[in-house]
């Protein structure tokens, strides 16, 4: 079979919107982070959790919509690390079907190979370039939504 012209993204519209709970402690991280997906038609919001602890708290809280949301993650936090929070994560009923994407500085193998056990969705180092970071959020955003959530 031949197709008459090449396959496009633009074919393919985004079937559905999601949203985002970053968990991060850097200001500045989640501020171009926001600000790079703020642009985007298919994310509905973006909550900030500084480290682990507040995560859990927002994710087990009465108000917390976890329809639709992934989650992304910074390795090096505060009070309770990327790590330790995925395994409260990962333990936890009620939350471990969660996605997890990694958006980290930390390049270290053993860092990649604990997260992957732990079932995330993908590992993104963040880069120094803008333009490379802005790159990578988009392929985030692109893959997450055309794929299933619960």
């Amino acid at each position: 079979m031949r197709l008459s012209r090449p396959i496009s993204i633009a074919d393919h519209m985004p079937n559905q919107q999601f949203h985002i709970l970053h968990v991060e402690d850097d200001d500045l991280d989640a501020l171009n982070v926001q600000r790079m997906l703020r642009q985007s038609e298919v994310v509905t919001g973006i909550e900030v959790a500084r480290d682990g602890v507040e995560a859990l708290e927002l994710l087990r809280s009465d108000r917390s919509d976890l329809h639709n949301l992934v989650i992304l993650l910074d390795i090096c936090l505060p009070r309770m690390g990327g790590l330790e929070f995925l395994r409260a994560l990962r333990a936890d009923p009620s939350l471990r079907h969660l996605p997890v994407v990694v958006l980290s500085t930390s390049n270290l193998d053993e860092d990649k190979a604990m997260a992957y056990e732990m079932n995330v969705a993908g590992y993104l180092i963040k880069p120094i370039n803008p333009e490379r970071f802005g790159r990578s959020l988009s392929a985030f955003v692109d893959y997450w939504a055309n794929a299933e959530l619960l």
